[in-house]
């Protein structure tokens, strides 16, 4: 299985309101690096997974509405715990849909998997991986 993976990162603040989150209940900031990982089986023609420049600006575009926004306040998310595995598969949702859509070029339409993951310091990060389905 052949793979590529970009990164960036984004700015965010909201709460946990529910006591299982402990003192993240309150409203709280993190800067998320954020890394997603395109697999395919075979290269394609180019000998590629996936153009990595096209890559990179779909997931600067998805990260953009969420950077430096309380996600409490966005409408997306309401009645939702945006912990770092829910804002995982919401990355991966759309940078799926880029995938299937073509936004990832022609490659992209049949890329195998991607994986996104949210690092929220060195110590701690949670991930979704899912098949890519056109």
């Amino acid at each position: 299985m052949f793979s590529v993976e970009v990164r960036d990162r984004v700015m965010i603040a909201h709460s946990l309101p529910d006591p299982f989150f402990g003192p993240a209940q309150n409203l709280h900031g993190a800067t998320y690096i954020v890394d997603v990982a395109f697999y395919r089986e075979k290269l394609t023609a180019e000998n590629v997974v996936v153009d990595i420049g096209a890559a990179l600006r779909i997931l600067g575009e998805t990260l953009k509405p969420l950077g430096y926004q309380n996600l409490d306040a966005l409408p997306q998310f309401e009645g939702q715990f945006t912990t770092t595995e829910f804002l995982c598969k919401y990355v991966f949702d759309r940078i799926a849909e880029a995938a299937v859509s073509g936004k990832l070029g022609v490659e992209g339409k049949t890329l195998s998997r991607i994986r996104v993951t949210l690092s929220e310091t060195d110590l701690a990060r949670a991930s979704y991986e899912g098949q890519i389905s056109g």
